[in-house]
């Protein structure tokens, strides 16, 4: 089910010259790129399920939780999940830190494409955020003045036409 590994499956023939420029294989030049398959939410569970999270449901969401991180899967049959959440609560740098440790394999798990970029966006923010990543609407916010204070994640998918929050 999980992607783990990719062959660039290019080969050197006819390049073997020894002043060679750094090869295309590091990981700060373009991640992959390939489409990856949509895996429906209920996939999402299993593979958080055996990446070691603790899941539940909770009325129209599974919720998954990781150290200090929940993820939240809103179930149904679409051919991906219209909406993950990752929250942590606490202060805004202790919460981010919690995301920001399970944030990688939740991306890989859901199947999302951009990984690299939206991972490296959430650790650059500071305040309420939104960015899109490909089919994706990706949502950072922060509360600070309310009784539980926290960090939250949202990724949702622009290709959702119905159903796409719980009720």
């Amino acid at each position: 089910m999980l992607l783990t590994a990719c062959s660039s499956g290019g080969s050197d023939q006819g390049s073997d010259e020894g002043s060679d420029t750094p090869a295309p294989s590091t990981p700060t030049s373009a991640p992959v790129t390939a489409d990856v398959a949509p895996v429906k939410a209920a996939e999402v569970v299993d593979g958080l399920s055996k990446a070691g999270f603790k899941c539940g449901t909770d009325e129209a969401y599974a919720v998954c939780t990781s150290g200090g991180a929940q993820v939240s899967v809103l179930l149904g049959d679409h051919p991906r999940p219209p909406v993950v959440s990752v929250h942590a609560t606490g202060k805004q740098d202790t919460a981010s830190a919690a995301i920001g440790a399970v944030l990688p394999k939740v991306l890989e798990t859901v199947n999302v494409n951009q990984q690299q970029e939206i991972s490296s966006w959430f650790g650059q923010q500071k305040a309420t955020a939104q960015m899109t990543a490909g089919d994706w609407l990706i949502d950072y916010t922060v509360e600070a003045d309310t009784e539980e204070p926290g960090v939250n994640l949202t990724v949702t998918d622009k290709l959702c036409k119905t159903s796409c929050q719980a009720e």
